[in-house]
C-alpha cells in the first residue's frame, strides 16, 4: 500500500490510503498539497479511472450481446449511429485515462497541483472540478488565446 507523508502533522508520519476522515475536502486553511490533499486527489483520480473502466466493460458487454440484427435498414442505421457515438465516447475516455495516469504520476513525483507553466499552485476549486488540470486558469486562458492566434495565422 502506498503511503505519503503528512507534512502538516509530522513529516515522518506516513498516511495510509484509508486514513482520510469521512467527508474530508481539501481547504485553503491547510498547507497546499499536504499528504491528506494528495491522498484525497489520488483517491478521486483512481475512483474516476475505475468508473471509466467499468463503463467501458459495460459497453463491451453490451456490444457482444446486442449485435446489429435489425431487419429494417433505418433501424440498423440508427443502431450503428448510436454505437458509433458510444465508441467515440469510449475513445475520448481512453485518452482521459492517460491524463489521469499522468496526474497520478505527478502526485507521486510531488508535482501535482502546481502549474506546469508558471509553477504556481492551481486552485483547489479548479482541481476539485478538473483533477487532471495541469495549469492555473490564467495560464490555461493564455495558452488557449495563443493557440487561437496560431490557428488564425
Amino acid at each position: 500500500m502506498a503511503t505519503v507523508f503528512d507534512h502538516r502533522d509530522d513529516p515522518e508520519k506516513p498516511v495510509a490510503a484509508n486514513d482520510l476522515p469521512d467527508g474530508y475536502r481539501p481547504t485553503a486553511d491547510e498547507p497546499f498539497m499536504n499528504a491528506r490533499q494528495q491522498q484525497y486527489f489520488r483517491e478521486k483520480l483512481l475512483a474516476w479511472k475505475d468508473a471509466i473502466h467499468r463503463e467501458a466493460a459495460g459497453t463491451l458487454n453490451q456490444l457482444q450481446i446486442d449485435s446489429l440484427r435489425e431487419a429494417d435498414l433505418t433501424d440498423r442505421a440508427s443502431s450503428e449511429t448510436d454505437w458509433s457515438i458510444e465508441l467515440r465516447t469510449r475513445d475520448r475516455q481512453r485518452k482521459l485515462i492517460s491524463k489521469i495516469d499522468a496526474a497520478l504520476r505527478r502526485i507521486e513525483e510531488g508535482e501535482y497541483g502546481y502549474c506546469e507553466v508558471t509553477g504556481e499552485p492551481i486552485s483547489l476549486a479548479r482541481l476539485e472540478a478538473r483533477p487532471i488540470a495541469t495549469m492555473t486558469v490564467e495560464a490555461q486562458e493564455r495558452h488557449e488565446r495563443n493557440e487561437k492566434v496560431s490557428r488564425e495565422e
